[in-house]
Order: C-alpha cells, then sequence, then structure tokens
C-alpha cells in the first residue's frame, strides 16, 4: 500500500484529537464536574489555537498563492509584449484589440489599437479564415517581407460579438526561405529544342550560293535573342538547336510572348518560303533527361499543330504561343507513302480492323473512315466502323451505305467493346484527342492505334499510337486517307460510294474548294473523280430543306458585330439540325463583306457548341482553345458544359479579347 494513503488511515487530523478530547472532558464531568472545569477551559484553549493556526496557515498559502499568479501574469504579458514572434489579437471584424512590440515593428506605425488589420494588409482579413478547425495556417506578403501566419479562434468569458471569438494571429518571418527557395527554381536550368521548320522546302526556295547567309542569318537572329541569357546554344542537326538556360529567363521569353517568332520571319534573302521557327521547352522537373523529353514532346506539339509556335510543358501544365500563321503545304509525298506501307503491314498482322472517329461524326470523319475500311477489306480483313448515332451531317450518308448490301454490317456501336481485342488494329481519324473518339474505353482494349488526322495538335494527344499520320497542312483527314490509298495497291478500284464519302469529306472541309486547298488538295480530288464520283450526288448530300434554309438565314440576319470585323450569333433553342445550321451559318457570315470571322452558338444535349470561321487573318483555333475546343486556323469547333447560352457567348468574347492582345503590337 502506498505510504501516503498509509499515513492518511493511521494518523488522524487534529479535529479528530479535539473531538476525542471534547469526549473525555464530557465524561470526567460526568464524573466530577469540579475536575472536568479545567479540562474544559484547555479545550477551549486548544480549540481557539487550532483554529487560528488553521486562519493564518490559509491566509499565507492565499498571499502565495496571490503573489505567485501575479508574478506569473507579469512574466506572461512581459514575454507575449516582448516576443520575437510579431502576434496581434483582433475581432472578427479585423479590429486590433491588442498587439506586442515585435508586431508593431512589422508595420513600423505609432499607433494601431482600433486599426482594421486588413486596411494594412489584405491578406489577413478575418473574412478568409474559417473557424470550423479553429487553427489555420497562411501565407502572406507585408512591407516586402514574406510571413508564414498561424492563427487560431479563441472563445472569450466576455461576449465581445455573437460569437464569443477573438482571432490570434503569429507570423513568422520566412522572407530568407522564400528568397532561397526563388533562387533555386529561377537557378534551375530549363531544356529547349528549336527546329527550323520546312527546312528542306526553304532550302530549295533559294539559290545555292545564298544558303550558307541564310542559315547564318538565322543562327545571328537565335544567338542575338538568347544571348542575355548566359546560356547554352548547341546545334545538334542540321535545322535543329538545343538550349540550355537557367528558369528565371522563361518568364521574360512568355512576357514578350516568343517574340523570337516574329523576328525570325523577317530574314528575307530571296526565299520564296518564309523562316518560321518551332520550339519545345521543358521545366517543372528535376532530372535533366525528363526535360529534355518533356521539350521534346512539347517541339512534337508544336510541328503536330502546324509549326511557327512555342510549346512549353511545365510538368503536366502545357502553354501555347505563336501559332497564328498559315500551314505551309508539302510538295512531297515520301511521308504519304511510307504511312501507306506501315499501315498496310499493320492491317496485315491485324486479326481484324475496327475504324473508329470522333463523337458527332462529320462527313470528313465518316468519309475517312470509310477510305480505311476500304483498305482493310482489299486486305482481306474484317472491319467494322465505330458508329454510336448518326446525325444531321451524315445521315444521307450513312442511309446511302446501309442502303449497300455489301456494308450492310458495317457499323456497331455498344457491340465494339465486345468485339475488340490485343490483335485488333484500331485506326482513329479525323481527331487525335482519345477524349474526343466516338468511344474512348476501346483505347484501353488494344494496343496496335493507328491515327490518322489533319487537325493541329492539342495538350491532350494520343500518346501511345503505334503510327501517327498527322498533317496540319491537309485540307482534310479525306485528304490524307485518298493519298494513302493510292499507295497501298498500285490498281485499287474504290465502290462509287466510297469515292463519294471521300470527296465529299474534302468538299465539306474545304467549303467548295475555297480554304486549305493546295496542290495536293486538287491531286486527291482528281483522282477521286478518276475512280468514278458523281459530283452532282455529293451535291445531293448537301441540298438543305426550306426550314433549314430560313433558319440559317435568321441566325444570320441576327449576328452582333464585336471588334467591327467578327461576328457572334446564336441559334435559338430546341432547333432540329441545330450543328449543321451553326455550321452553315457560320459559313454564311464569314463570307460577307467587312467580317474576318465568325462563331455561332447552339444548345446541343445540355451542352453550347460553338461553331467558329475566318478568312485566314484571325486563328479561330486558338480562340477557340481557350474554350476547350480545337480545329485549324480558318475553322474550328468547341463544346461548353453545364453554362448557359449567355455565359457561353461572355466566354467566347473573353476568349476573343484575350487573343487580340496576345497579337504583337504593330
Amino acid at each position: 500500500m502506498d505510504s501516503k494513503k498509509f499515513s492518511g488511515i493511521f494518523i488522524p487530523k487534529a479535529s479528530f484529537y479535539l473531538f476525542v478530547i471534547f469526549l473525555l472532558v464530557v465524561i470526567i464531568g460526568l464524573l466530577e464536574i469540579v475536575v472536568a472545569i479545567p479540562g474544559f477551559a484547555l479545550f477551549l484553549f486548544l480549540l481557539y489555537y487550532n483554529f487560528r493556526s488553521n486562519y493564518k496557515r490559509k491566509k499565507d498559502i492565499t498571499k502565495y498563492i496571490e503573489n505567485l499568479t501575479f508574478n506569473i501574469d507579469t512574466a506572461t504579458k512581459d514575454t507575449l509584449l516582448n516576443f520575437p514572434m510579431p502576434l496581434v489579437v483582433i475581432e472578427l471584424d479585423g479590429t486590433i484589440i491588442w498587439y506586442n512590440s515585435s508586431f508593431k515593428k512589422v508595420f513600423g506605425e505609432e499607433e494601431l489599437l482600433e486599426k482594421k488589420i486588413y486596411s494594412m494588409a489584405k491578406d489577413l482579413n478575418p473574412d478568409n479564415f474559417t473557424n470550423e478547425t479553429m487553427n489555420f495556417s497562411k501565407e502572406t506578403v507585408i512591407n516586402n517581407r514574406n510571413y508564414h501566419v498561424l492563427g487560431s479562434f479563441v472563445k472569450t468569458q466576455d461576449k465581445i460579438n455573437e460569437d464569443g471569438l477573438i482571432l490570434l494571429l503569429y507570423l513568422i518571418d520566412n522572407t530568407e526561405h522564400v528568397n532561397l527557395k526563388r533562387t533555386y527554381d529561377e537557378e534551375q536550368p530549363t531544356i529547349g529544342v528549336f527546329v527550323i521548320d520546312n527546312y528542306d522546302e526553304l532550302m530549295q526556295s533559294m539559290e545555292d550560293t545564298k544558303r550558307p547567309q541564310m542559315l547564318a542569318e538565322i543562327e545571328a537572329k537565335i544567338n542575338s535573342w538568347v544571348g542575355y541569357t548566359n546560356g547554352v546554344l548547341k546545334k545538334y542537326e542540321r535545322d535543329k538547336y538545343l538550349f540550355v538556360f537557367e528558369n528565371k529567363y522563361l518568364k521574360s521569353f512568355e512576357e514578350k510572348k516568343f517574340d523570337i517568332l516574329d523576328s525570325i520571319k523577317e530574314i528575307n534573302i530571296g526565299n520564296t518560303i518564309p523562316v518560321t521557327l518551332s520550339i519545345g521547352v521543358g521545366t517543372g522537373i528535376t532530372s535533366l533527361i525528363e526535360k529534355f523529353r518533356y521539350a521534346n514532346a512539347s517541339l512534337d506539339i508544336a510541328l503536330g499543330r502546324g509549326g511557327d509556335q512555342v510549346v512549353v510543358k511545365n510538368g503536366e501544365d502545357i502553354s501555347f504561343y505563336g501559332g497564328k500563321t498559315r500551314e505551309l503545304e508539302k510538295r512531297t509525298r515520301v511521308k504519304a507513302r511510307v504511312i501507306a506501307y506501315a499501315l498496310r503491314e499493320l492491317i496485315d498482322q491485324a486479326s481484324d480492323v475496327m475504324i473508329m472517329g470522333h463523337y458527332n461524326c462529320d462527313i470528313d470523319c465518316l468519309g475517312s473512315a470509310l477510305g480505311i475500311y476500304s483498305i482493310a477489306e482489299k486486305r482481306n480483313k474484317e472491319a467494322h466502323i465505330v458508329l454510336n448515332k448518326s446525325n444531321s451531317t451524315i445521315e444521307k450518308l450513312v442511309a446511302k451505305i446501309e442502303k449497300t448490301q455489301k456494308f450492310k454490317d458495317i457499323f456497331i456501336n455498344d457491340d465494339a467493346i465486345d468485339k475488340i481485342s490485343k490483335k485488333t488494329l484500331l485506326v482513329i481519324v479525323d481527331t487525335h484527342r482519345p477524349s474526343f473518339t466516338e468511344q474512348p474505353e476501346l483505347i484501353k482494349y488494344t494496343d496496335q492505334i493507328v491515327v490518322i488526322d489533319h487537325h493541329r495538335r492539342g495538350a491532350d494527344y494520343l500518346q501511345d499510337a503505334v503510327l501517327t499520320y498527322q498533317e496540319t497542312y491537309a485540307s482534310s483527314t479525306c485528304e490524307l486517307v485518298t493519298e494513302i490509298l493510292q499507295y497501298v495497291d498500285d490498281r485499287i478500284k474504290l465502290d462509287p460510294i466510297e469515292a463519294e464519302a471521300l470527296y465529299a469529306g474534302i468538299v465539306v472541309d474545304t467549303k467548295n474548294f475555297t480554304f486549305k486547298t493546295g496542290v495536293r488538295t486538287f491531286e486527291a480530288a482528281a483522282f477521286l473523280r478518276r475512280q468514278g464520283v458523281d459530283t452532282v450526288s455529293v451535291k445531293q448530300m448537301f441540298q438543305n430543306d426550306l426550314d433549314t434554309y430560313i433558319h440559317i438565314s435568321d441566325v444570320v440576319k441576327n449576328a452582333q458585330i464585336i471588334k467591327g470585323d467578327m461576328a457572334i450569333s446564336a441559334c435559338p433553342p430546341n432547333l432540329k439540325n441545330a450543328m449543321l445550321i451553326a455550321a452553315q451559318a457560320a459559313d454564311q457570315l464569314v463570307s460577307l463583306t467587312g467580317l474576318k470571322a465568325a462563331f455561332v452558338l447552339c444548345n446541343i444535349n445540355n451542352f453550347i457548341s460553338i461553331s467558329g470561321r475566318s478568312l485566314g487573318d484571325i486563328n479561330v483555333q486558338v480562340i477557340l482553345e481557350k474554350l476547350g475546343g480545337g480545329g485549324h486556323l480558318t475553322f474550328a469547333g468547341a463544346q461548353l458544359q453545364g453554362i448557359t447560352m449567355t455565359e457561353a457567348e461572355e466566354k467566347l468574347k473573353n476568349s476573343i479579347n484575350e487573343y487580340l492582345e496576345e497579337l504583337p503590337k504593330e
């Protein structure tokens, strides 16, 4: 047993002894009263003495505790007042009710009481804090010093407000740490890869004697642009340069929108093709080899978007600069021939072929898919086109295909996932974004994927394809597939409906051979014409009924002109064939005198679809890419979900304003 407990049991208190004495005196008094009187007097004396001793002891203890409390309070106050960490107590409305000397030094003012703290430091507004967890932390800058703010809500006995709470803030000066981190980030090496676009075509457009002068001028421009960074610029191929520089200069490049893109175009030494650069930049990670991979991946995106631009990959974030000029058509067909041979081998090795385009399939998508189907069918492979449902833009062609006995079972939808296997060759046409495809989940079930597309490459492109043929100069995917067809088999013969579908895709995307039409576009059209295309039959695919024509006219009539040369209009709600009407209305608007670009919005299945068109002076692809869309310089599209038509129009206008602000000042 504990000794303290033992003593408490067997050593009674003084009151016990007094009680025993009192009993003895009473007993003596009963026996002899005279003898009991002195004993009773002694008892009274002992009782008085006991009470007096206890009173004095309690008084001494109370005094000691009071002195101790006073000393502690004094020490506490002195500690808080002279605490090296700035400390302030504020009410929930931001009024300062107490602070220590260290806090006063932060602001350097004579008197801070009763002032609102957010008038001196906006980040410290109590409205920005929550009292759900009672404790919080925050970063802020005060008088060019960085502080890590620790805070807590404290309940008070005095009801100074409804909740009875005050706010304690502790400021930890971490300026040195922030500066050290900033220095570390700024001195991190960043990798850039430069490439001269269309190097072969550029050299061929010049006299032999001027070619060295051209290269010298290009290198002089690049060296002048990067010179102030003290970075390392090294040419490692005839048209490629490696640039290593400190990360702090990247912000300067971005603020100037990589003006080297415009500067390099000023070179004119007898060249008929303008000089343009594509640049890929990798940053945001520590490994140099990973940064180099990021830079090469960024360069691939820049080239896939038509060149003449910069793509910066900072970790998972990708930024785009430039890309305001038209793509140059490549005159050589070498790549088309190589792609055709590779595609033929992949088809021969596959168990079957599945062709998939983008959702809301259009004529170019369906026509190119039918062209690939023709190749697979002639290689004796089972093939199918993934099409979930038809729409107004393709319903006439789909009906015509389904009426043909040969193509009776060509289309599959939900059962595609049951037919696909690891040995299936999945050919994706007219898109390179997995999320844009008809059934994105199919991509997970095979490693044999081919991508054929003519759109500018976006950040979320399909990276795991075994074969990618993406040429932004091409008018349409149908043009690319038509060229492939000519090399897959020298004696290939297309069915009339296959040829007409390919021809229709070219006609639609070029707006009857008006936009993005090059020499190779006409050559592809000529090949299809020799295959038996009936141009009248193709024309009939695009005929509108009277109601559709009236709706198109109404959309054009209600257009709003902004910035003097751009038009924005919207289709009325619950409109049949809304996407078709929006696209054709945009085509009509951009053909009007004085307009350089047009955007038409329509509401389909709880999302807002935007069709953008231009004559080439304005890059609608860059504008709509800011809204999650994409396309080409002269025609593009985007889809916005979960917003109203008014909100979509406002977002579109903001994107247009951002685009105009990014243009170089004349």
